[in-house]
């Protein structure tokens, strides 16, 4: 069983900057990827910004320039760095993380954490 736990949301003027973290703990043996999604009110949850084991980095097109995603897998943890932000960047903001389990083979998963609020007032 894996815990996701988030922080760094908030609310923020137009045009400031918040950074958010998440780290994995409990029943996950490596990492694979991480990264953040985010869901406004009526609205289909959408990639924001991923990261691999690897480095290799994607991001949404509205927020190329404007976010920073990095990790450090020793901690497993992930953070998004978000500058420049926009009224149209609030939504809730979800960690995800795929790897694999504790079993032997390992099982790849997949597991979202409960999501932080982030607020840009224009």
């Amino acid at each position: 069983q894996v815990q996701l736990v988030e922080s760094g949301g908030g609310l923020v003027q137009a045009g400031g900057s918040l950074r958010l973290s998440c780290t994995a703990s409990g029943g996950i043996s490596s990492v694979s990827a991480m990264g953040w999604y985010r869901q406004a009110p009526g609205k289909e949850r959408e990639m924001a910004a991923s990261i691999t084991s690897g480095g290799v980095t994607n991001y949404a097109e509205s927020v190329k320039g404007r976010f920073i995603i990095s990790r450090d897998y020793d901690k497993k943890t992930v953070y998004l760095q978000m500058n420049s932000l926009k009224p149209e960047d609030t939504a809730v903001y979800y960690c995800n993380i795929e790897g694999y389990d504790v079993a032997w083979p390992p099982r790849r998963l997949s597991s979202w954490g409960r999501g932080t609020q982030v607020t840009v007032s224009s």
